[in-house]
């Protein structure tokens, strides 16, 4: 019959061995958890699993120390979440939208968000942002310059996705016709 380990004990086999056994057993315990409360936080599953992977390697690498300050769901909760929010608005997103303003320069008409750039030369920008309301500067914050996806904008935000294209919509065309 084996001996069931407490979080503890298979947290300091893990530091102080490297026992795979152990961090499987942690891995088996806690990431179905761990999972469903992110999806809390981000609908993104395939986001949710990259973080979920990226906690634990964490805890595997021993990048992550527990220090036995409170509990292990707890301090797991913490490094998901933390690493959740750095995906959400890291290099992952400013890739994103490095490749859409990549795509955009290929085409033939400028988009909303390269006249509201060539209007920072003109000095337009600022007045053209001060007119609009919160909410659509807020979208533009997150998808424009966070370079967030509309699901991530809406987790971000804390609105329903279709609202962040409505918003990200009605936005651009208000910069349109303030720059134009």
């Amino acid at each position: 019959m084996s001996e069931t380990r407490s979080d503890g004990e298979l947290l300091r086999a893990i530091a102080a061995d490297g026992d795979r056994r152990a961090f499987e057993e942690l891995y088996r315990r806690f990431a179905p958890w761990l999972t469903a409360r992110l999806r809390g936080r981000c609908a993104d599953a395939s986001v949710v699993d990259d973080v979920v992977q990226e906690t634990f390697l964490a805890v595997w690498r021993g990048t992550a120390r527990y220090r036995e300050e409170g509990d292990v769901a707890g301090w797991l909760w913490r490094i998901g979440s933390r690493r959740l929010i750095d995906t959400l608005r890291g290099d992952g997103a400013r890739g994103r939208l490095r490749q859409a303003l990549a795509r955009l320069r290929h085409r033939d008409e400028a988009s909303a968000e390269e006249r509201v750039l060539a209007g920072v030369e003109h000095g337009d920008l600022a007045g053209a942002l001060v007119r609009l309301s919160p909410e659509l500067r807020a979208v533009l914050q997150a998808t424009v310059i966070d370079g967030l996806t509309t699901r991530e904008a809406a987790v971000l935000l804390g609105i329903p996705p279709g609202t962040v294209k409505t918003r990200a919509m009605r936005a651009r065309k208000q910069l349109r016709e303030a720059l134009a």
